[in-house]
């Protein structure tokens, strides 16, 4: 997958891996930014007592400015009716039958926790269960990278400075806010816990779903799960719908005027994969028949991941607040798939 443009600052996966010409590292020293990043983070209430921990031995990490500019490509060979990758093959590497197994084994472990925060934010077990064993495997695979080297390198390196820079002050006000320095360890590119939350997601949507003072999500089900359904409650989850349903699309269906015209501002290149919006009343009308309940009124968009005569989805709007988590079809196909298999 491709660096993915963070309206949201979203979670990790959505700026984990870029596609771009590498940048050399800033001219200006290393010791000389990071006191410029010191006044900024007194400027917004950080302690200095913080500052001197975090700082005290830091230094760039050549191996995150190493992974920041690699060019990763999604893998695999491309289909030559979409000019992408096949869905299929990445859906076979992702959503693995240890995978889904390992997701029921935690649904079921999580079911009190999954059902009061379904009431709570609407958002159902099976679909944050998925997204924590998309990004850590259920907690298995976390990261040991340290947070605040990591982010101070990344802002210093220079490509994207206003997204790193504000993280790293962000995980600075963390620290602030008592989380030990021991616990400020992630992926390279900033993200941590069991939902791989950057610090600004974590300041603004991380809950402490237990009561305990903590909003612990490297070691608490509780807050994770409550946690992860905040994002996407925040991000406009609706309640009873699915995230979309599969379709059968014969070869008489009515495909006319329903090209997606529009230029989305966010990740255009995924959204100019989907159709334009109708309701599933309309598809129906257009000979598009939905296998799976759901509701005449819907909106929803024609999506065939794997071009025509392959399996085709109505993707309703809860599809793109798991686009709101990593901008990638990919991604989000395999979370809304994965949470189906761990419901069966």
């Amino acid at each position: 997958m491709q660096f993915k443009s963070l309206r949201r600052h979203g979670a990790f996966a959505a700026i984990a891996v870029i596609s771009a010409t590498p940048a050399a590292a800033q001219e200006e020293p290393f010791d000389e930014y990071l006191a410029t990043v010191a006044q900024q983070a007194r400027a917004e209430g950080v302690s200095q007592a913080t500052i001197d921990e975090i700082f005290v031995g830091l230094t760039p990490n050549d191996r995150v400015i190493a992974l920041d500019t690699q060019n990763v490509s999604s893998g695999g060979s491309v289909n030559p009716a979409t000019g992408f990758a096949w869905m299929s093959s990445y859906l076979r590497r992702h959503n693995t039958a240890s995978r889904i197994s390992g997701g029921r084994r935690k649904l079921a472990e999580v079911r009190p926790i999954a059902a009061e925060v379904e009431r709570q934010y609407g958002v159902p077990g099976e679909i944050i269960v998925a997204i924590w064993g998309h990004e850590t495997a259920y907690g298995a695979v976390m990261g040991s990278f340290d947070l605040p080297r990591s982010l101070a390198t990344l802002a210093w390196e220079g490509r994207r400075r206003d997204l790193f820079e504000r993280e790293f002050i962000d995980v600075l006000k963390m620290a602030d806010q008592g989380v030990p320095r021991s616990q400020l360890t992630g992926s390279w590119a900033g993200a941590f816990g069991n939902g791989q939350f950057l610090p600004s997601v974590y300041l603004r949507l991380a809950v402490d779903g237990d009561g305990d003072g903590d909003r612990d999500i490297w070691n608490s089900d509780v807050d994770t799960m409550h946690s992860i359904a905040n994002y996407f409650r925040d991000a406009g989850w609706r309640t009873g719908e699915p995230w979309a349903v599969r379709a059968y699309v014969p070869n008489s269906a009515d495909r006319s005027g329903i090209e997606n015209l529009v230029d989305s501002p966010v990740c255009p290149r995924v959204h100019e994969r989907h159709s334009r919006w109708l309701t599933v009343r309309e598809w129906r009308e257009r000979g598009i028949e939905p296998r799976a309940p759901i509701g005449d009124d819907v909106m929803a968009s024609l999506f065939e991941p794997d071009g025509p005569a392959e399996p085709g989805y109505l993707l309703t709007q809860n599809y793109r607040v798991i686009l709101e988590y990593n901008c990638s079809n990919y991604y989000a196909m395999s979370v809304g798939l994965l949470a189906d298999e761990i419901t069966q």
